[in-house]
């Protein structure tokens, strides 16, 4: 028995058969020459039994690739001593992070290591950026139904930290994440409280992108930049 003829197609019919008319055998083969599929198609017999093997093409990126696609992102990063100068420089900075996440980090620690403290915020219940960070503000627990609301006074978030900060402490970093939900005027404010408050610099996550990247929050709240 001759083997039966595979063909390999991302559109169209198979290849006729034996018994078919020489006109239909030929627009098959013509058929077959003329597209190019996007993979390799083969028929191999084991044991009796047809195993069918797909070789697909490899898409490369070629925008893009450095030495981090390599050997990892996170491994190389030349652009440390660049990221301290523009936090002392700007003082406010947006960041865009990799989806996946981690890459931050890198830059977290080497500010630890310059002699800073953190205070980690998430924009989602952060309020009022002005009266949570720098005013006494109220918060109303959850009564669940039960017990009667109350209302409670907090300190500033900020300016509690900055007086508990130990004497060689360089300054407060105010790291936001989800900054991208915050509107225009409570980053514009962002960015001014380092002028406020001399200490503290400000660290936004405002988005996300392919690698990590950052830029002046004046610049992405519509301050004019000195």
């Amino acid at each position: 028995m001759a083997a039966p003829a595979a063909a390999c197609f991302r559109h169209g019919a198979p290849a006729a058969s034996s018994s078919s008319s020489s006109s239909s055998s030929s627009s098959s083969l013509s058929l077959q020459q003329n597209q190019q599929p996007t993979g390799s198609c083969t028929m191999n017999m084991v044991n009796g039994k047809r195993l069918k093997r797909i070789g697909l093409r490899v898409v490369k990126c070629s925008s893009g690739i450095g030495i981090g696609d390599f050997i990892g992102g996170d491994l190389v990063k030349p652009d440390l001593g660049r990221w301290l100068s523009d936090v002392e420089e700007h003082k406010a900075i947006a960041i865009y992070t990799p989806h996946e996440g981690g890459y931050e980090g890198r830059y977290l620690n080497r500010l630890v290591r310059q002699g800073y403290y953190f205070l980690d915020l998430s924009a989602r219940g952060l309020g009022d950026p002005e009266t949570t960070l720098t005013k006494i503000h109220p918060v109303c627990p959850a009564h669940v139904g039960k017990q009667p609301i109350a209302r409670w006074y907090f300190p500033p978030e900020v300016d509690y930290r900055l007086e508990a900060l130990p004497p060689h402490a360089k300054g407060l970093v105010v790291w936001i994440i989800e900054a991208k939900v915050l509107s225009k005027a409570e980053l514009q404010f962002l960015a001014l409280l380092p002028e406020l408050r001399p200490k503290v610099r400000v660290i936004a996550e405002c988005g996300n992108w392919r690698k990590f990247m950052w830029k002046p929050l004046k610049e992405i709240s519509g301050l004019a930049t000195e």
